[in-house]
């Protein structure tokens, strides 16, 4: 008798899991959303994505699904779009629809919904549109004012003599000098690399996106609230951007002190402009915290992706030395060895333009893109996505998109040539991302890799004791953002 009560109440509890998975099933089935792998009940579809591995696995299922598909965060539904066309249409054709930004939570439980980044509605449309405003007025990402860049790329290129020849990494005096850079656009004041506060507030970045790209970072994105109770490493990333945004307010009460709303010299400058005409409006958004949050969410975005990028850009070139000598030989003909590069030489140097294009293509700093959101209810392919359901626009499957890159998988500079030699552009390079979410600083970072790689080839000739494989320049897909593998060079004056 025992045996069998056994046997009933298995049987009893194997019936009531296959109605409870089946009324889920069915439930989750209604929605109207795309295909999608069945998700598990408070677990979603964690079990078909690897952690450190994240790329790869949202690749994998849009073979099978398609390119639009749906995954579950936990009970959270999640619209990932696959390839060219599919992230053009959200992006650019709907892009109203498809513009308002996704959850971050590892950022966003700092910024709350404040700054630029992580911010929605009218909070968003008005600190984008000062932000724009802002940089054009000064300037930035337009020809014939590089002259901040020039200089910290020359400082660059003198801590690199400073090595004689011995192999480094470059990735901290990188680090250091795209730093200096975004605080003299917003302060107005550049930063000695030695100094104390400057340090730290570039190993405070750099901690917070080592965190959002490690495995802790990664189930935070899936399981937020849960998240928010265990302990962990994740929760770090806010003390982190506690510390940096201390730096911030304490040079922003030095701006308060010496402020001249006639001569506004700097993006603080403006921003304590706006403040003061808008005081008395309580509904006004130009208040101390979204200036803080702002800053924090720009100097992030400014400086952490561009030392990747041009580490990644030094990588390729070392393995490629073919690469480096055309460059070279360009350099040679357009610029010579004596003057400064400035963004007029771009025009005639195509092959140097293909070759920056092409290191972003295929490294993919960003192989997901910053989440997005959508706005409303809205159709798309035939599929209901309900207001305020995260989207990922995975801009990986865009750069390997073989219908508008004929060697996806390879890095190859002929994808922005023509057949004569001269640049091309291509509507699927998408590392600014597109639409009304797309890079704001986009201006001042086409600006900041063009002339800090020109400066470096100008003056040195790379070389490393390390071997590299194609498999070693290939970007490694981990995590929410693509970092090169830890390698050192020497750079030999020429």
């Amino acid at each position: 008798m025992e045996l069998t009560g056994l046997l009933a109440s298995v049987l009893i509890l194997l019936s009531c899991c296959y109605f409870i998975f089946s009324t889920w099933k069915t439930m989750y089935r209604k929605q109207g959303l795309p295909p999608g792998p069945t998700p598990l009940p408070l677990i979603g579809n964690l079990l078909n994505i690897k952690m450190g591995s994240m790329v790869n696995s949202f690749v994998k299922l849009s073979e099978q699904y398609g390119s639009v598909y749906t995954l579950y965060f936990g009970l959270n539904p999640i619209i990932v779009i696959c390839g060219y066309e599919a992230v053009k249409e959200a992006l650019i054709d709907q892009n109203d629809e498809f513009g308002a930004r996704g959850k971050l939570p590892t950022i966003g439980q700092f910024t709350k919904g404040y700054g630029l980044s992580s911010a929605n509605g009218e909070r968003w449309k008005k600190m984008r549109t000062f932000t724009f405003k802002t940089l054009r007025e000064f300037g930035l990402g337009k020809i014939g004012n590089e002259w901040k860049i020039q200089e910290e790329a020359r400082c660059v290129v003198e801590e690199f003599r400073k090595s004689q020849g011995h192999p480094l990494n470059p990735s901290a005096t990188f680090m250091e000098a795209f730093s200096s850079i975004i605080c003299s656009i917003f302060f107005g004041d550049h930063y000695d690399y030695t100094d104390g506060r400057f340090k730290k507030l570039i190993f405070c970045t750099n901690e917070v996106l080592r965190i959002i790209n490690s495995p802790w970072g990664q189930v935070h994105s899936i399981f937020p609230t849960l998240m928010s109770y265990v302990p962990g490493p994740h929760h770090k990333a806010v003390s982190l951007s506690e510390e940096m945004v201390d730096f911030f307010a304490e040079i922003v009460k030095s701006c308060q002190q010496t402020f001249d709303p006639s001569k506004p010299k700097h993006f603080v400058n403006c921003f304590l402009s706006k403040m003061e005409k808008e005081k008395d409006d309580p509904n006004t958004e130009f208040d101390m915290k979204n200036l803080l949050c702002t800053i924090h969410n720009l100097y992030i975005g400014a400086t952490e992706t561009l030392n990747t990028t041009l580490r990644h850009a030094l990588l390729i070139l070392l393995k490629y030395p073919e690469v480096e000598d055309k460059v070279h030989e360009e350099i040679d003909r357009v610029i010579g060895r004596d003057r400064m590069v400035n963004m007029e030489d771009k025009f005639n140097m195509p092959y140097t333009q293909a070759v920056i294009h092409e290191v972003q293509r295929f490294c993919d700093i960003a192989p997901f893109n910053v989440p997005h959101m959508v706005t409303k209810d809205t159709m798309f392919r035939g599929y209901h996505i309900p207001k305020g359901t995260n989207v990922y626009t995975l801009l990986f499957t865009v750069h390997r998109d073989a219908t508008q890159f004929s060697t996806p998988y390879k890095f190859n500079p002929n994808h922005f040539l023509d057949e004569n030699g001269q640049f091309k552009k291509n509507d699927a390079f998408m590392a600014y991302s597109v639409g009304k979410r797309s890079c704001p600083g986009e201006g001042v970072a086409r600006m900041e890799l063009f002339i800090f790689l020109i400066t470096i080839l100008q003056n040195f000739n790379l070389t490393s004791q390390m071997e590299f494989s194609e498999a070693d320049v290939a970007p490694k897909l981990k995590g929410f953002v693509n970092v090169p593998i830890q390698y050192e060079l020497s750079f030999i004056p020429r």
